[in-house]
């Protein structure tokens, strides 16, 4: 679950935003609270709800960004509209907004089911709504309302990470990074923070015996290799750098199909100078050179004609990827992976992007960056060579 504070405004266009989203049936408005005599007058246009908003916030005029425009949003549909109704009524409770006028609108075009909240950060009495440590205070408020702590939501990913085989600290550092925590060395553990705030460690012994014991599976770097090489001549494999970090389509399409997520090292905006592969459907990190080679997977777009002598070839390529079952069986337990693992490590959940004739100015995406030192990495060490780890600088994906 996952909530979040939306870009601040001085106007309440959010209204508009998701009211249009209602009038377009990708959304559904599912309550309107607190907002006096206009509960009872029907056929409202969102310009009344924006009328009564700016009443009320014009007791203050201190306060230039009134708006207060928040979404709350479950993995998958592992919440219902009602369900997330429920919880976004408590959790305005919870932050000081239960007796604020605010309307909730469920949104549903997304694979991600989430609401919006529109209120004002003006109170009835004219003065503003703490927002003291306000981001901070969602989830703390959310985690109470779900009933999880969490310390025992670190714990679990903890656990979870420490199944995965890895063979350097930095690739167990970029396990948790994508869980949403940042990570500090000390002298004998890493500390672990989420959202600004120490939350637990873990000692470096136990990094230590996880990659004294790692097991390197040899049958499965060739299922991943005859992968990387049919599909690398279908997909565009060009790398795009933007502010989000580094990207492709070959790679979008790896974690989306078989949980083989590309993590891209680079910084300073160049080109990327290596990258490692997080095989999330069995549980293990490997350094890229372990798969292929960096400029083998970033060479363009597909070549055509390659594509058809692949298509050709391809009865060579696809034993590697099954055992002794048929072509078939082991597309349809492809697809099922595909299924189960698109969006298991999509920490932050994503809130739809509107398109840019009806986004409001106040909506903003977040992408969580990492920021891992990779020092022990034999291949970043090859490439940059020893001063850079002296210096001891992330050299990591930056989205």
């Amino acid at each position: 679950m996952i909530v979040k504070i939306l870009r601040k405004s001085s106007t309440f266009k959010a209204v508009n935003y998701n009211t249009g989203k209602v009038d377009k049936n990708k959304g559904e408005l599912l309550l309107v609270k607190n907002f006096g005599v206009l509960q009872g007058i029907e056929n409202l246009r969102p310009q009344d709800y924006i009328n009564y908003l700016e009443a009320v916030s014009s007791s203050n005029t201190r306060i230039k960004y009134p708006q207060f425009h928040v979404a709350i949003s479950t993995k998958g549909r592992q919440h219902s509209k009602e369900e997330l109704s429920d919880i976004a009524q408590k959790w305005m409770e919870g932050m000081g907004y239960g007796g604020q006028p605010y309307i909730l609108i469920f949104h549903k075009d997304t694979n991600n089911n989430h609401v919006h909240l529109v209120s004002t950060r003006v109170g009835r009495d004219g003065k503003k709504i703490s927002d003291r440590f306000e981001k901070l205070r969602a989830y703390r408020v959310l985690d109470q309302i779900m009933g999880v702590g969490e310390q025992q939501v670190l714990k679990n990913h903890l656990e979870e990470a420490l199944s995965y085989n890895f063979s350097t600290h930095a690739q167990f550092m970029m396990l948790l990074e994508t869980m949403g925590y940042s990570l500090d060395l000390t002298d004998k553990a890493y500390t672990i923070s989420k959202n600004g705030h120490q939350i637990g460690s873990i000692d470096l012994s136990k990094i230590d015996n996880k990659i004294a014991d790692r097991i390197k599976d040899t049958v499965r770097v060739k299922q991943i290799r005859a992968i990387f090489e049919k599909y690398r001549s279908i997909y565009d494999t060009s790398v795009n750098n933007s502010e989000h970090g580094y990207n492709s389509s070959f790679a979008d399409f790896l974690r989306k199909k078989f949980g083989l997520e590309i993590v891209f090292h680079g910084k300073n905006g160049m080109p990327p100078y290596g990258y490692t592969l997080m095989d999330h459907s069995k549980y293990a990190v490997y350094r890229g050179s372990e798969i292929m080679a960096l400029n083998d997977i970033i060479t363009g777009k597909p070549n055509q004609s390659n594509k058809s002598q692949k298509e050709q070839t391809q009865t060579h390529i696809l034993p590697n990827l099954r055992d002794s079952q048929d072509e078939a069986k082991k597309e349809s337990h492809e697809e099922i992976q595909s299924e189960h693992w698109q969006n298991k490590w999509d920490n932050i959940l994503p809130v739809e992007t509107p398109t840019p004739e009806h986004a409001p100015p106040e909506l903003e995406i977040v992408v969580p960056v990492l920021n891992i030192n990779i020092s022990d990495d034999i291949d970043d060490e090859a490439i940059l060579g020893r001063n850079r780890r002296r210096k001891r600088k992330a050299r990591t994906n930056t989205r």
